[in-house]
This record gives C-alpha cells, structure tokens and sequence, in this order.
C-alpha cells in the first residue's frame, strides 16, 4: 500500500471520530439515558473486538496460558474498578 493511500485512509478516520464527537455531543446534552444507551453501545463494541480479534491473536501469538491469564486478570480489575 503507498504511502499516501495510507495518509488519506487515516485522514477520513480521523475525520469519522470527529463527527462521532460531535454528534456524541449534541445527543448527549439531551439526557443521561441518551447518554448511557450509547455508553453501552460503546461498551458492546469494544467487547466485540475483544473477543472477536485480539484474544485469538494473543493466544496464536503467545501459544500459552499467559495471554488467557492476562485476559482473567483484565476482567477481574475491570470488575474491580467498576465497584470502587
């Protein structure tokens, strides 16, 4: 891939985020649900991929125990921080 087919690539991502924030906050002064409907969205993603992509590279990366022992432990402190 050339060098600026990559450039442009990250140019219309970075211009995606930003109408993201925009329109995150003009939907997100109208109230909290609005704002924890998408939060949720958000959160449902990110454990998508999670699942999805990185903890099977790990696993092919790392051929042990190791990246699922790191994955446990991640979990645990999320639970952790989320009831301090």
């Amino acid at each position: 891939m050339s060098s600026l087919k990559v450039i442009i690539l990250v140019i219309l991502s970075g211009i995606t985020t930003g109408m993201g924030a925009f329109i995150g906050s003009a939907l997100g002064a109208v109230s909290e649900e609005v704002i924890a409907i998408s939060l949720s969205f958000a959160a449902g993603a990110m454990l998508y991929v999670v699942t999805g992509e990185l903890i099977p590279e790990a696993n092919k990366l790392y051929k042990g125990r190791i990246s699922a022992l790191g994955n446990v432990l991640g979990f645990l402190i999320g639970i952790i921080a989320v009831r301090i």
